[in-house]
């Protein structure tokens, strides 16, 4: 192609060429919309986020100051599941204090009170739970303390059900 006389450089191509190669070498919307957001995926956000390493806000939350409501509300919750079996009430005695720790820590800091107050009535319940398994027990051995050396346990029946119903 002759750009001598025409005042068009070489990289240049005249006007109705330059319309037709571009209405033909141009991508549809779809694909500049979609180039137009993949590289604005590639270049991030033009200020940081919160999920960035290394992201600070200025805020500093409260780390690590509700660890006594978290362990009592797991004691709880532990305690109330073993407590037919007496450990909980063990568990739940701790549970308990913990819970109590927890609920003076939320006062101050105002995080954790939700799980301090969880943890102090799943282990007070715990503990109720366990003692009137005690008392039962207490009771039933009592009730029942003239059949502990039966010769089969049919007979163990029989005397236990003769001692509760009152024979």
């Amino acid at each position: 192609m002759n750009t001598q006389g025409t005042g068009t450089s070489p990289n240049h191509k005249a006007p109705a060429e330059a319309v037709s190669t571009w209405t033909t070498s141009t991508p549809n919307r779809a694909a500049l919309s979609q180039s137009a957001s993949t590289w604005a995926a590639e270049a991030g956000p033009p200020f940081p986020s919160p999920q960035d390493p290394g992201y600070d806000d200025g805020m500093r939350t409260p780390v690590g100051r509700h660890g006594p409501a978290v362990a009592a509300m797991v004691l709880g919750v532990i305690s109330l599941m073993t407590s037919i079996v007496f450990v909980g009430g063990l568990l739940g005695g701790i549970g308990l204090i913990l819970g109590i720790v927890g609920l003076r820590t939320a006062k101050r800091t105002g995080i954790g009170r939700g799980k301090a107050i969880t943890g102090v009535v799943t282990s007070a319940i715990a503990i109720v739970v366990s003692i009137l398994v005690a008392v039962f027990m207490v009771w039933y051995a009592n009730q029942t303390q003239e059949c502990y050396q039966p010769d089969s346990f049919q007979q163990y029946k029989q005397c236990v059900h003769q001692q509760l119903a009152g024979n």
